[in-house]
């Protein structure tokens, strides 16, 4: 089902450096997008932007060759890069149905997530406790202008209160509980996706408020870096 706005434009990867060559070539995405089919990703838009979001541009030019494998990689200072599988998952989860006017992201991380969830809301706001990270980010989202994504240097178990309430509240760092704040933030109808417990038993939650209710469904086990208090 279409939202009932115009989406943001797909990004496109004409360029040279989007496209990519030898290992990061098109031929490679193929591949990983038929994996995620097998997998059980079945929303065509998802799988395109998976194609289409030059994965390569945001892990270090040395794992260049390994980044439409379907895997988290380091990204520095601690973090990873999402395997594909869990980012198309998780945008999957927050779109079915009519897809979110207005999402908060907790933990921008590289980007990578960003860029594949931005085509399909018109208001994307994110927020990175990691100052250098951050502005890693900042330069992949004005590369591949990204004109609808709004970034911000926070602590993710703040939220971003000034923007909210929001449609749906997309988490990349994993939390032992959902924190009482983000739920306040989320309005009526609204979806958050969350990966949730210590690290190696984390489940991936999808938590949709009716009312003053929140409806819990559990979508399968992964793996995230713990979400953070403070600033880094």
């Amino acid at each position: 089902m279409k939202p009932p706005y115009d989406r943001a434009a797909p990004i496109v990867t004409s360029a040279s450096r989007h496209s990519g060559i030898g290992m990061t070539s098109a031929r490679t995405r193929e591949r990983l997008v038929q994996r995620l089919r097998e997998q059980g990703i079945v929303n065509p838009e998802v799988l395109e932007q998976i194609r289409n979001v030059p994965r390569h541009l945001f892990v270090d030019e040395a794992l260049a060759t390994r980044a439409y494998e379907d895997t988290a990689l380091p990204i520095g200072l601690g973090q990873t890069i999402s395997q594909p599988y869990v980012v198309a998952r998780m945008t999957e989860a927050l779109i079915e149905g009519t897809a979110p006017r207005k999402v908060l992201e907790i933990g921008t991380g590289c980007g990578y997530q960003t860029a594949v969830l931005s085509p399909f809301v018109k208001f994307l706001y994110s927020v990175e406790r990691i100052s250098a990270l951050l502005e890693r980010a900042r330069a992949r989202v004005k590369e591949l202008n990204l004109r609808n994504v709004h970034l911000r240097h926070g602590d993710g178990f703040k939220g971003w209160v000034s923007h909210a309430p929001y449609d749906g509240i997309l988490m990349a760092a994993a939390p032992l509980a959902i924190p009482e704040v983000l739920l306040t933030q989320l309005g009526p109808g609204g979806r958050l996706i969350a990966p949730v417990g210590p690290e190696g038993r984390q489940q991936l939650l999808r938590i949709t408020r009716r009312g003053d209710d929140f409806h819990q469904e559990m979508l399968g086990l992964v793996s995230f870096v713990p979400l953070l208090k403070g600033l880094g």
